[in-house]
């Protein structure tokens, strides 16, 4: 069979301006084109990336211990990860111990590489910033075992007109922790948690669930984590303390949620009471393997930063493990030669709930006093008995940190500039960046000296606290920075008014 095909072109002729067009007819015999390759399969059909992972080769002759925290020289006192302690004998607190032998084998060099190699892959479970260091969070456990989210990677901001503008600072930069599964940096450390508690689960150790004490962040990563892996969850919140966006987490992943009419740390109290008593495995950072997931966002700042350590990094504190997870994520990447040196590091706490500040500033010689908490917006750090206060002045003395203190009207004006910058941070952020500007008031913090403020959650989860803020609707404070809503009749020339008005008001900020 013939077919026939019309095909036009456009022919010039010298004595024309313009082409003439013209037809050629074209006998073509057809043929049959061969059949579409099927389109290429990321995997197997029968295959997901957990499948994947079960092919992958491994290191080998990795390990980890629990160990008494900061031990005497000759203490022998260990314990497996698969054990469900969370003190030593002596009463203290445990700390998670890697085989520095077994992971200095390999350089610093080859750390650097595997780490970068793996971010922002899908491939499980190292698309995780948290297990893309994974040999030095969980090294034994099994990747079918993890349960994760993707979490960390989190953005590193440079806060350009923020430290320009108000601090003369052009190496300023946030580390937004809160842009996270659950909108704070508790997922980094609940992963590695829920992720073992799923291990204990299948070997059958007695743990039927998970419970913790929260002021809101810590219980909902429990239970999104928990809610993942299939694995009842328990929250113990102190009634009318926290925000609705935050209480609203884990009810919403199916958690049994007890309010509580105490504080923080009365909650803490009566969860340790009750995983005393009950299967109820504790997620407390009393828990030392979520700091191990938590040290995991001080390799990524370095990573971020192509290896290079900045001068400080200054976190939030309110239960202090963190301040203690990034020493020792930074410590490790020193220790295994991945850099030369750690930043300086600040705790910044709430004057309302500042007893690492006072016990700073008596010279960490007094024995440390525990307060009674006062209500501030920054809720999350709310607590006057820390329960990791012994490794937070471990990781002040060896770091050769500061502590430095927001009042109520400090840390929301600070909220409130950093997010007319184009921020929107939460009141724990507006600590940190209190402590920040105080210290670079006072020229211990100079202008060339790069510096991260650790971001702990997402704004979004303290809108009310904003809102009453530029409402003006806080009793005894200023809210100088307020920028409410201006109601205007809706005609032009009311509208032009105003515009003009507010023109010509702020001529000389432009």
């Amino acid at each position: 069979m013939v077919s026939f095909s019309l095909i036009h072109s456009a022919t010039y002729f010298p004595s024309h301006s313009e082409p003439h067009s013209s037809f050629t007819v074209r006998c073509t015999t057809p043929t049959t084109p061969p059949p579409a390759a099927p389109p290429q399969k990321h995997r197997r059909s029968d295959e997901n990336i957990r499948d994947e992972a079960r092919r992958r080769p491994q290191l080998q002759n990795l390990s980890a211990l629990y160990v008494p925290f900061d031990p005497p020289p000759l203490s022998t006192e260990s314990y497996s990860l698969d054990e469900i302690v969370y003190r030593s004998q002596s009463g203290g607190l445990l700390d998670v111990q890697h085989d520095f032998a077994a992971l200095k084998r390999y350089d610093g060099a080859f750390w650097r590489n595997l780490f970068d190699s793996r971010v922002g892959k899908t491939t499980w479970p190292y698309g995780s910033g948290v297990w893309s260091k994974k040999e030095w969070v969980l090294p034994e456990i099994d990747d079918d075992d993890i349960v994760s989210a993707f979490e960390g990677n989190s953005n590193l901001f440079w806060a350009e007109r923020f430290g320009k503008q108000y601090l003369q600072m052009n190496d300023l930069w946030v580390k937004h922790c809160g842009i996270s599964h659950t909108g704070s940096f508790k997922d980094l450390g609940m992963t590695v948690l829920v992720s073992q508690v799923n291990r204990l689960r299948k070997m059958n150790k007695p743990v039927v669930g998970v419970g913790c004490a929260s002021t809101g962040d810590t219980s909902a990563a429990l239970s999104a984590y928990c809610a993942a892996a299939g694995i009842p969850s328990i929250v113990f919140l102190p009634s009318d303390k926290i925000s609705t966006a935050q209480l609203v987490q884990p009810i919403a992943n199916g958690a049994f949620v007890l309010s509580l009419d105490t504080d923080f740390d009365g909650c803490m109290h009566l969860i340790r009471e009750v995983t005393a008593e009950l299967p109820i495995y504790l997620a407390n950072s009393l828990n030392s393997l979520r700091l191990e997931g938590q040290k995991t966002a001080a390799i990524e700042i370095l990573q971020q930063f192509n290896w290079e350590v900045p001068d400080w990094v200054i976190v939030p504190g309110g239960n202090l493990g963190n301040i203690y997870a990034f020493y020792k994520g930074f410590h490790m990447c020193k220790e295994l030669g991945l850099v030369d040196r750690i930043p300086r590091l600040v705790c910044a706490q709430a004057a309302n709930a500042n007893p690492l500040y006072l016990h700073y500033k008596s010279g960490f010689d007094r024995d440390f006093n525990p307060m009674k908490a006062d209500t501030t917006f920054a809720s999350a750090i709310q607590i006057g008995d820390p329960v990791s206060i012994d490794r937070a002045v471990y990781a002040l003395k060896k770091s050769d940190g500061i502590v430095e203190e927001a009042t109520e009207e400090e840390l929301m004006d600070a909220t409130a500039l950093a997010d007319s910058t184009g921020m929107f941070i939460c009141p724990h952020t507006g600590v940190a960046l209190t402590a920040l500007m105080k210290l670079r008031e006072a020229g211990v913090i100079e202008a060339n000296d790069r510096t991260v403020v650790v971001s702990t959650a997402h704004g979004l989860k303290f809108t009310q606290s904003k809102i009453e803020y530029h409402s003006r609707n806080i009793q005894e404070m200023a809210c100088r920075l307020a920028n409410p809503p201006v109601k205007v009749k809706a005609e032009f020339g009311s509208v032009m008014d105003v515009l003009k008005e507010y023109l010509k008001n702020n001529e000389s900020k432009w």
